[in-house]
């Protein structure tokens, strides 16, 4: 059965993020990795994934360039014909509170999250794509590509070649703060995922235009700067933004190793930036 409205979308991530066993924190409690699924989507030939492509470097992929790789055998369609689907997985209120009273290592939860939350959430990509195409859409997860990883962008440094907030940003789902990280309507701490449709749906209006600092106090206003007053290590500031190598640093050497020691879990959590702040688990009053 095709799939023509936004609503049938979000049903199967619904479905999926109910039922699956895999959106589990692994705890004894058997509480979920993460709150419900949200849906925005964007058209594969919005201008702002070139800009994103010509800001970062040329190793980015448009949705176009991932759809390609993913179906080399058929002819690309026009980007107009794609629709970029990106969902958010919000924390758990439970998650959040234990992450707030951290100041220098990442919460159990949070750490779960990260780890097996990241795990489910690679299984929703998948499930997603899966879904779209056996429905006659083929469909595509570009970070599940063989060939996603990480580059050099001469500019940003550190970067991939499938940004899920950039995709996120493009289809409205929110724009970036002081930290690097994406405010949305449900704040900062969410984890993200998207998937690449040949399909026609409805692209969600993005109120803030192109501004991808919109929703951010800092840049907005000149106010705030409670993320980088949460930064352990001071990799983030007001005069400077996001210092990706110290914050590379510090989940490498010492909150990865913590977490694999202390919670076996592995991965690479901290995440302190994105909790007891302002747009914590919402867009700040007055930016919306």
């Amino acid at each position: 059965m095709a799939i023509d409205s936004v609503a049938q979308v979000e049903k199967i991530l619904q479905d999926f993020w109910a039922c699956a066993p895999g959106n589990s924190l692994q705890l004894p409690t058997g509480e979920k990795a993460w709150g419900a699924p949200r849906v925005a989507v964007a058209r594969g030939d919005d201008p702002l994934f070139l800009r994103n492509k010509e800001l970062i470097g040329s190793f980015l992929w448009t949705p176009a360039e991932a759809y390609a790789l993913a179906f080399p055998d058929t002819p690309t369609p026009d980007g107009g014909e794609l629709r970029v689907i990106s969902y958010l997985l919000p924390q758990t209120p439970k998650t959040l509170a234990d992450q707030r009273l951290a100041t220098t290592m990442p919460a159990e939860r949070w750490a779960r999250s990260r780890y097996h939350g990241e795990a489910f959430n690679c299984e929703m990509r998948l499930h997603l794509a899966a879904a779209l195409t056996r429905a006659g859409h083929p469909s595509v997860a570009p970070e599940r590509l063989a060939d996603y990883d990480y580059r050099r962008s001469p500019r940003f440094g550190l970067a991939c070649n499938w940004s899920e907030r950039h995709a996120a940003f493009v289809a409205g789902h929110g724009t970036f703060g002081l930290s690097d990280a994406l405010i949305t309507r449900w704040g900062q701490a969410v984890r993200l995922g998207s998937v690449v449709s040949r399909m026609d749906l409805p692209v969600t209006k993005r109120v803030y235009g192109e501004d991808h600092q919109a929703w951010c106090l800092w840049h907005a206003k000149g106010t705030c700067g409670a993320c980088a007053r949460r930064c352990p290590v001071g990799a983030i500031s007001t005069r400077a933004g996001h210092d990706k190598q110290v914050c590379f640093k510090y989940i490498r050497d010492v909150t990865a190793p913590y977490a694999t020691g202390t919670f076996g879990t592995g991965a690479t959590p901290c995440g302190l930036c994105q909790v007891n702040i302002p747009c914590e688990g919402r867009v700040p009053k007055g930016l919306h």
